[in-house]
Parts: structure tokens; C-alpha cells; sequence
């Protein structure tokens, strides 16, 4: 029987970005037509957005809060090194990359055989934190055969998960792309093969944000754009039967769930000037508590109104450690205003 190892991080993408860059999200919904002028007075903003911008629009504290990012993403490698696993299953979401107009699943298990990707090349600047040029490539081991084993394993099981062998339009989406380049920091390589398992977290405005925020306008529209996420019930129930599925398996199983939390151009409440820190640490609270019920409960509409859309991929790693017995062995909550979302690291050691 496969032993399993769960871990939850995030896939970061402000980490492959300037310092001076980590609050072009906020400044873009600050030159949205529709803010309202008080919005725009920093004296309407919490206290703890303001410190974090100090004077210099958060670049200095972004460079701090790199190095705190930087910590974590060694700590659950390291654990990935001792554990020393098979596969990596990672759960990430499809931000209009793979699911588009043409078919947008709820889930999906992408079994990849291993891919060329070149990263730098792919973005709108080159700039990566370890200057790399800009057609350096890098290989991503695929494990087809555990793709294939889970998605049969899960179909069996009442599951209707949908299967890929090959990319449709995006050789790799950021969530995954973007959490081996940071596990991988000192850069000796990420050899552990990954079954990436795509799951629909922008729902309802998937095809119509392409993956970006909606203007302000649209903020009353935003229920009747496109058909919903899987709610974070059926997302605990995905992650349950993928775990029992990969404890039959005959490799060595890391879950792992890579995402931020509640994002700030998601949050509309907020005028997407910040997340919504306090529903953070409640889900939090819950998760460092093993309060899986709390978790259980959570609707899709407490997950748009907090923008916390990208949380259903830590839903699927909750709903597989609840079904192994697991609390978590070690996870911290980095809150942060002014950089798009809190951050929470999680392991559950086998």
C-alpha cells in the first residue's frame, strides 16, 4: 500500500516578480474607472495596509516578506526530500489557461509524461528572481501511468473526472509551473514525477476574467457569467477518494495543495484593494485545529464573497487528510494586505 504525505503551499506569483512590482494588482483596481474617491483615500484603508505600503508602495516590505516566503518553500522541500516520494499529486487551479471556452471541467487529472517548459519565455518580461535567461528550459517529470491509475481509480469510485495526455492550449499552468520553480530555489533540480490535478476555482468568472480581475463595473454581473466552481464540499470529497485511490497504489504519494488563500482583485467587497485576511484565519483556525466539519460546511458563495476561490485546492488536500486521520504536523498563516493574499503552509507527515 502507497504511504502518503500531504502538504499545502502556494504557487506565489508575486515571488517571480520585482519587489517594486508585488502591488501592480492594487494599483490597477486604484485606476479603475469605477472607484469610488473615498476608496482612493488611504485614510479609508486598514491600518495594516497602509503600514505594509510605507512609503515606498510595499517594495521595501515585499523584500522582506520574499525571504519569509523563500523559509517556507525550503522547510516543505525539505520535507519532500525526506519523505523522497514516487509522485507528487498537486492540485492547483486552471486560471484560463487549459480550461477555456472550448471545455472548462471541474476537475481534471492531467497525466503528463514529462514536459520541456520554458518559463521565462512564456511571460510578459523575462525577470526572474534567479536571472535566468530568458530561453533557459527546464524538464517537468510526468507520471502517466499514476495519472491514469488515479483518474480510473476515482471514475470506479463515482468521481466523473475528466483526463488529459497532453496540454489543449497552455504547456503548463502557473500553479504548478510556478510551485516546482519555488520548491526548486537553490536550484538543484525537482526530479519527484507530478500528475497535476486541475481544478476549476474561478468558476463563475473563469472565461469571462481570462484568468485577470473584472473591472468594477461588473461587479453586479459577476453571479451570471459562467456556470460555478465545484463547491468545497464536493472538492473535500474529490481529495477523500483520491486518497484512498492512492493508498492502494503501489508508489509513495505526495498530496500536495498549491494556492494562495483569499485573493484581493477577487474580493470585491473590498473594492479588490485587499483579501479578506479575518475569513482567512477563520479557515485557518479550523485547519490548525483538524476541525474538518468547519471546513465541511463552507458554501461556494462564502467562497466568492471573500475571493477565495483558489482555496478549493487546499478543500481537495483537507478532504484526503480528514480521510487518513490527519491533523496537520506543522502549518503557519502569513498574513499580508498589500501583496494579492495571505499565504498558509501546511504539512501532514505520513
Amino acid at each position: 500500500m502507497g504511504e502518503i504525505l500531504g502538504i499545502g503551499c502556494t504557487h506565489r506569483p508575486v515571488m517571480l516578480r520585482p519587489d517594486e512590482h508585488w502591488t501592480s494588482m492594487m494599483k490597477a483596481s486604484l485606476d479603475d474607472p469605477a472607484m469610488p474617491a473615498d476608496m482612493k483615500n488611504p485614510a479609508n484603508w486598514p491600518a495594516k495596509l497602509r503600514d505594509e505600503l510605507g512609503n515606498d508602495w510595499g517594495a521595501s516590505t515585499a523584500s522582506r516578506y520574499r525571504e519569509v516566503y523563500r523559509t517556507h518553500f525550503a522547510e516543505a522541500r525539505r520535507a519532500l526530500d525526506a519523505f523522497n516520494p514516487d509522485v507528487v499529486i498537486m492540485w492547483g487551479d486552471d486560471q484560463y489557461e487549459n480550461f477555456k471556452e472550448d471545455i472548462v471541467p471541474p476537475f481534471a487529472v492531467l497525466a503528463y509524461d514529462d514536459q520541456e517548459v520554458q518559463p521565462w519565455a512564456q511571460r510578459r518580461s523575462p525577470w526572474n528572481p534567479w536571472n535566468e535567461p530568458a530561453d533557459k528550459s527546464f524538464r517537468v517529470r510526468g507520471h502517466r501511468d499514476a495519472g491514469k491509475y488515479l483518474a480510473t481509480g476515482l471514475i470506479a469510485a463515482g468521481i466523473d473526472v475528466g483526463y488529459a495526455y497532453k496540454p489543449l492550449h497552455h504547456p503548463m499552468g502557473h500553479a504548478f509551473l510556478n510551485t516546482v520553480l519555488l520548491l526548486d530555489d537553490e536550484r538543484r533540480g525537482f526530479a519527484y514525477p507530478i500528475v497535476q490535478f486541475s481544478v476549476n476555482c474561478y468558476g463563475s468568472r473563469v472565461n469571462a476574467a481570462r484568468g485577470l480581475r473584472l473591472p468594477l463595473a461588473m461587479k453586479g454581473e459577476i453571479g451570471n457569467l459562467d456556470p460555478p466552481s465545484p463547491n468545497p464540499h464536493r472538492c473535500m470529497q474529490v481529495g477523500a477518494a483520491t486518497a484512498r485511490v492512492m493508498a492502494q497504489s503501489p508508489w509513495r504519494v505526495a498530496l500536495m495543495a498549491s494556492s494562495s488563500w483569499s485573493h484581493s482583485f477577487l474580493t470585491e467587497k473590498n473594492w479588490q484593494l485587499w483579501p479578506d485576511v479575518e475569513a482567512d484565519r477563520t479557515l485557518y483556525q479550523a485547519l490548525e485545529a483538524g476541525d474538518y466539519a468547519a471546513w465541511h460546511r463552507y458554501t461556494t458563495d462564502q467562497i466568492e464573497e471573500s475571493g477565495q476561490h483558489e482555496v478549493l485546492n487546499w478543500f481537495c488536500l483537507l478532504g484526503a487528510m480528514e480521510t487518513l486521520g490527519r491533523k496537520p504536523d506543522k502549518a503557519v498563516f502569513v498574513e499580508n494586505w498589500a501583496f494579492v493574499s495571505p499565504v498558509v503552509f501546511a504539512h501532514y507527515h505520513a
